[in-house]
């Protein structure tokens, strides 16, 4: 699917990857419907983007509020053809520490927001993207794309609650390819490694240092602009779907 003249849906758009996409989809032609919890970021990420930007506050695990947000997508855009869902939280704890078992509650909130709130901006995405009139030639309608994490495959100590929540992402990339095929939406998940957000950026060198020293080639982290090079090259490929790309330079986490 080429970007121009298309609309994306992006959650976690006000900074970090999200922002990093929607900056290349904006200079690709296409426009941009910023969701976040961050007014105040959305707000300036948006002005920069003009016309081709607009943005709504809300919780990517409240079905009535991603409802609203998509309706003022559709009035603004009329529709919408790309899905990227990048909105996430973290939250270590082990399982049973020093104070006891981990809350439930913790573990509840870390899957609620990232593999529910994935799931639910998916599905009312898609419910949109399957009346677009056919795109190409392979009467493709939508792309959803998802965001993981090497912590689904590699997930450290005290990641439990995180790991479980984008092992989720990973695990129903599939079924729900096949669940959309007859729509002509695809769905790709990307599982990025250590990459130069703003959470990570600011951190000290005894924390960033170790994972570059980890990981195999180049040895440096990923840039938010590499992310958004994948997720422009998966819409832009129609044939791939119902898999997962880690984005990682090679680096396989250990236990700690």
């Amino acid at each position: 699917m080429e970007l121009n003249n298309k609309t994306a849906f992006i959650t976690g758009g006000a900074s970090g990857l999200g922002l990093a996409t929607a900056k290349k989809f904006v200079a690709a032609g296409a426009n941009v419907f910023l969701y976040d919890l961050n007014a105040a970021a959305l707000e300036n990420a948006a002005s920069n983007f003009g016309e081709k930007a607009k943005w709504q506050v809300g919780d990517v695990s409240d079905e009535n509020a991603v409802r609203k947000a998509i309706s003022a997508a559709t009035e603004a855009y009329g529709t919408i053809h790309i899905n990227v869902n990048s909105a996430g939280i973290g939250g270590a704890a082990r399982t049973v520490g020093k104070d006891g078992p981990m809350p439930l509650e913790k573990f509840e909130h870390v899957v609620r927001v990232n593999l529910i709130g994935t799931f639910n901006v998916l599905r009312l995405c898609a419910e949109v993207m399957q009346t677009n009139d056919p795109q190409n030639q392979d009467q493709e309608r939508g792309v959803v794309i998802n965001v993981a994490s090497i912590a689904a495959f590699d997930g450290q100590t005290g990641q439990a609650a995180y790991a479980a929540s984008k092992g989720g992402i990973v695990a129903m990339t599939l079924p729900i390819a096949r669940d959309l095929a007859r729509r002509g939406v695809r769905i790709m998940t990307i599982a990025p490694g250590v990459f130069e957000t703003p959470l990570l950026a600011s951190a000290p060198d005894e924390v960033k240092e170790p994972l570059i020293a980890i990981t195999q080639f180049p040895k440096r982290l990923g840039n938010p602009e590499e992310f958004a090079d994948e997720v422009v090259h998966i819409v832009n490929c129609s044939y791939l779907n119902g898999e997962v790309i880690r984005l990682d330079a090679g680096i396989r986490m250990p236990a700690i």
